[in-house]
């Protein structure tokens, strides 16, 4: 007697085809900026023809919106990876949480232009894509929270420094150090700010 079946190939085949084809995607996208990414580019990639990628992704945006999604999703994966191996002190825990977004960031310029700047006039993510973006956020809250950061405008802040150092870095000295060698010293500024005791002070 056949046993039930416990696989939906053709539902593995169909994803295994969507991953190919985000994969096609961020290589056009590193190669040429996300602003030049097409459906018909893409379909060429994965040796598709354009009508047949409709059947996976309905619009370059519903592309866009996968993309976001997996990159988020990358993006909080490191983030509770590094988690589990940041220093208890508090400005040493916040160094090494800016450290890991930093690096994450300045790792892969479209993925981060996609997470955080909008560079395409317009998409919007959807909530399912955002979900990762979310978690991440209640994660950095979760982690400033245990040392006494509770403020909104003291995350914000926090943020903002560490996305602005992002920025400057592509900008000024993409692949260099210029900004990279600054962000302990800001954190260290902002520590001062928020009122967080040095290292050998705190108990």
């Amino acid at each position: 007697m056949l046993g039930t079946p416990t696989r939906n190939r053709v539902a593995e085949r169909r994803e295994e085809t969507r991953r190919e084809i985000l994969d096609a995607a961020w290589s056009l996208v590193r190669e040429d900026g996300l602003a030049q990414l097409t459906l018909r580019r893409v379909a060429e990639r994965v040796g598709m023809r354009a009508p047949s990628l409709y059947t996976h992704f309905a619009s370059k945006n519903d592309i866009y919106d996968a993309m976001f999604g997996q990159a988020w999703a990358e993006c909080l994966d490191a983030s509770l990876r590094q988690i589990e191996a940041l220093p208890a002190g508090p400005r040493a825990r916040l160094r090494g949480i800016a450290r890991g977004f930093f690096d994450f960031s300045v790792n892969d310029l479209p993925r981060f232009q996609l997470m955080n700047q909008r560079v395409i006039p317009d998409f919007e993510p959807s909530a399912t894509a955002y979900a990762p973006s979310l978690q991440c956020m209640q994660m950095l809250r979760n982690e400033m929270g245990a040392i006494g950061i509770v403020d909104d405008a003291d995350v914000d802040l926090y943020v903002v420094i560490v996305g602005g150092l992002v920025d400057g870095q592509f900008a000024n000295d993409p692949g260099g150090t210029r900004y990279a060698r600054l962000l302990d010293r800001a954190i260290d500024m902002y520590a001062d700010n928020v009122g967080l005791p040095t290292e050998e002070t705190n108990p």
